[in-house]
């Protein structure tokens, strides 16, 4: 990975642009989680309704930690989760008091997840925090799988786009509900 490409991105995400770069499956969308303007950048780019909420995604679980209502998860609960980290599961968590619903939609809860693609743990632990995560690609139309995906449908309005491969999954990460165990979308 190249570190000029991870600079680029960190200081494009500290301005409160958006970019694109690889997780497991496919290409993401991402801004600074605490930036309204960034992240109503972002879904004007994608094309997304706000009350859809947003993932978060992280290096590690001390980076979501700020973002969720830990009082809310029981220790089993809490142990679930944590085993399947990093990995391509997304857990739905009880969120914060006071989050922005720029982040949350129109739920009371908000969507993590440790991964264990290399590039963003690199991406989030420069950055010193999670990131959003949101498939990139236009609302509706297919996800993309490449850099060159990603530019022939964003490309322009995005600031960085990081051109490295997927971590090679055919499926975007299984989303579960950490207190039901629901499966919101099988991985």
């Amino acid at each position: 990975m190249n570190q000029t490409e991870i600079l680029n991105a960190v200081n494009a995400l500290a301005e409160g642009k958006t970019i694109a770069y690889p997780t497991e499956a496919v290409f993401g969308v991402g801004c600074d989680p605490d930036n309204q303007q960034a992240i109503a950048l972002l879904l004007q780019i994608k094309q997304r309704e706000k009350s859809k909420g947003l993932i978060l995604i992280a290096a590690d679980y001390a980076q979501l930690q700020p973002y969720i209502d830990e009082s809310a998860i029981n220790e089993e609960q809490k142990q679930r989760m944590l085993a399947s980290w990093p990995g391509p599961v997304t857990w739905v968590v009880p969120a914060r008091a006071g989050l922005t619903d720029w982040l949350t939609g129109q739920f009371s809860t908000i969507a993590i997840r440790v991964s264990d693609h290399p590039l963003v743990q690199q991406l989030c632990r420069a950055y010193g925090k999670p990131i959003t995560s949101t498939s990139a690609n236009l609302s509706g139309q297919p996800a993309c799988r490449s850099a060159a995906d990603v530019r022939a449908q964003l490309g322009s309005q995005l600031a960085v786009i990081i051109d490295a491969p997927t971590g090679g999954r055919l499926n975007p990460s299984e989303i579960r509900d950490v207190q039901t165990g629901h499966i919101f979308r099988a991985g």
